[in-house]
């Protein structure tokens, strides 16, 4: 068969159902094998979108998402969404188009070395260099794209290569098991707990992955202590669990936080520090429990007492079995009423604003009408901005992975083709994108692939006509000052009915909730735009102390 043939066939095996892409001239034999497949295509508008998707879609599966691109200016507007997914711990393989092997050596056309631009941002990136190790590279790149923690994976395919004759087979994948974490870290960690007076868990990304939240509900229940999430960790307590504090992530003096000052051991759950850079939560003396699937991070304040390495679900299987050895008849060793006025703080905070009727509508107002709407496996996905930041701390989950926050690379243009990827990955569910006026026009491109595919997607816009939190953050720094960030947008229900869609820009903040119903009834994709009462954001930097979140 064709090299491109046997190529698909191990895509076939690795479970592919979707490939998000653009192809060009130098990917011609790959899509005419693709023809044949049971794999679909997803034509994209840009190739960063369609990482995006794959990103998305990666994340929410748990298997590798795939986007593909050509040479050239394919492969470098794919490195935007590949980026995000390495940093965000999204599997994701994408597959580039590449000159002929013959001209490789010399000065050509569109040629470049794509493979070292994506190093950097990848586990793992390789070309093809003989048709016969097609399966063994396929392979590689999915078995490293999925594994934890999981991220970033590039096969490049030369097109004379693509066209060979060659003879080979598809390799079978394996489910690779990690080692359990070593007993003696796990005895300590239960030690640990027990000799701690006010302790506190820390859930982050890798806590929403597979059986991770399970296992650490069972964790917080037995010990009666209290869960904090990063903005990736949302859902891995329900927000209705009373073991549930919510979020931590955006002012360095949020209820949470004072809580974690006068905690005495922070017990950290696949926590990545990309997420939340330690040194904003750790101010005060305490010990750290560190369980993921990685050694724990070198950082002067991220100093570990105990460092538990292994799968996530079953490390934290573990040390509840310990607990229960060890504590026996005298769990839960906490109280958690005691968190009870803490958590009631916070719930009251979300909800000061429920009722407001002003106009444009203020972020609090529209997350609660949002959350009211979305039922508990909905998804909703947040944009990079300032709207993100409200997100992060407002919008609280019942499920894990429920709630889809870039804060790893934090990439603008990430939530609309997101939000493609995650119909995809469960069209049953509603999807709800959320962005700011300047994300959403970085690949506002990509409606018309909604449309094109019938996805109800509903895409909401916040508008402030800048770039938000740029500004936010120059104002905190600079005594109220700031750049000129200002910008124009479209009339948004003439832009919605270019593209043949339902859409709707509201003019007052009753219109919100019937809006919502009227966008997830259709049967294709559909805009809602709100603008938003941004002067809230130094309001709430005045109330809860200055932003540490970095953009």
């Amino acid at each position: 068969m064709k090299a491109s043939d046997l190529f698909v066939r191990c895509l076939e095996q690795e479970g592919v159902t979707h490939i998000f892409g653009v192809p060009g001239e130098e990917n011609a034999d790959v899509m005419m094998s693709l023809k044949t497949s049971k794999i679909k295509f997803v034509l994209c508008r840009h190739e960063q979108a369609a990482a995006f998707m794959a990103d998305a879609f990666g994340r929410l599966t748990g298997k590798a998402g795939v986007c593909l691109g050509t040479l050239g200016p394919g492969a470098t507007n794919l490195v935007t969404g590949v980026a995000d997914a390495n940093m965000d711990r999204a599997p994701l393989v994408a597959i580039i188009g590449q000159a002929a092997t013959t001209r490789l050596h010399k000065e050509s056309h569109q040629n470049m070395d794509a493979i070292a631009m994506f190093r950097p941002i990848t586990k793992w990136a390789q070309t093809i260099s003989h048709a016969a190790n097609v399966p063994e590279v396929v392979r590689k790149a999915f078995k490293l794209a999925e594994a934890e923690k999981p991220g970033a994976c590039v096969i490049e395919f030369p097109e004379d290569l693509a066209k060979q004759e060659v003879n080979g087979v598809p390799m079978k994948p394996v489910r690779t098991r990690r080692p359990a974490a070593d007993h003696k870290a796990v005895a300590r960690a239960a030690e640990m707990i027990g000799e701690s007076r006010n302790p506190l868990i820390l859930a982050g990304n890798g806590a929403v992955r597979k059986r991770a939240a399970k296992q650490l509900q069972r964790l917080a229940s037995k010990t009666g202590i209290g869960v904090v999430n990063t903005f990736m960790g949302k859902g891995a307590v329900p927000r209705t669990d009373p073991h549930c504090l919510f979020t931590i992530g955006l002012q360095g003096k949020d209820h949470i936080n004072a809580a974690i000052d006068q905690s005495d051991l922070i017990i950290a759950v696949g926590y990545d520090l990309v997420e939340y850079s330690p040194e904003f939560w750790n101010k005060t003396p305490k010990k750290i429990i560190h369980i993921d699937f990685w050694p724990a991070e070198v950082d002067d304040a991220y100093d570990v007492d105990a460092d538990i390495q292994g799968d996530v679900a079953d490390a934290l299987w573990q040390l509840n079995e310990v607990l229960n050895q060890r504590y026996e008849n005298k769990l839960p060793l906490f109280d958690i009423k005691t968190r009870a006025p803490l958590r009631q703080r916070i719930l009251d905070d979300f909800a000061m604003e429920k009722d407001d009727k002003s106009f444009p509508m203020k972020p609090q107002k529209i997350l609660w009408d949002v959350r009211e709407h979305m039922g508990p496996s909905d998804i909703v996905l947040s944009d990079v901005g300032a709207h993100k930041m409200w997100i992060s701390r407002y919008y609280q989950c019942d499920e894990p992975n429920t709630c889809q926050i870039s804060n790893g690379f934090c990439s603008m243009g990430f939530s609309l083709p997101g939000a493609i990827g995650a119909k995809i990955a469960f069209p049953d569910r509603q999807i709800l994108s959320i962005n700011g006026d300047a994300g959403f026009a970085m690949n506002m491109q990509d409606m018309e692939t909604a449309v094109r595919l019938n996805l109800n997607i509903v895409i909401m816009v916040w508008l402030d006509g800048e770039y938000g939190l740029i500004k936010w953050k120059q104002q905190n720094h600079f005594n109220g000052d700031h750049f000129d960030l200002a910008f124009g947008n479209p009339n948004f229900e003439l832009l919605a009915k270019a593209y043949g869609m339902w859409g709707k820009q509201l003019t007052s903040p009753d219109q919100l909730k019937p809006a919502l119903v009227e966008a997830f009834k259709q049967k294709g994709p559909a805009i809602i735009a709100i603008p938003v009462d941004y002067s809230e954001n130094r309001k709430l930097t005045k109330r809860l102390g200055e932003i540490s979140v970095t953009i």
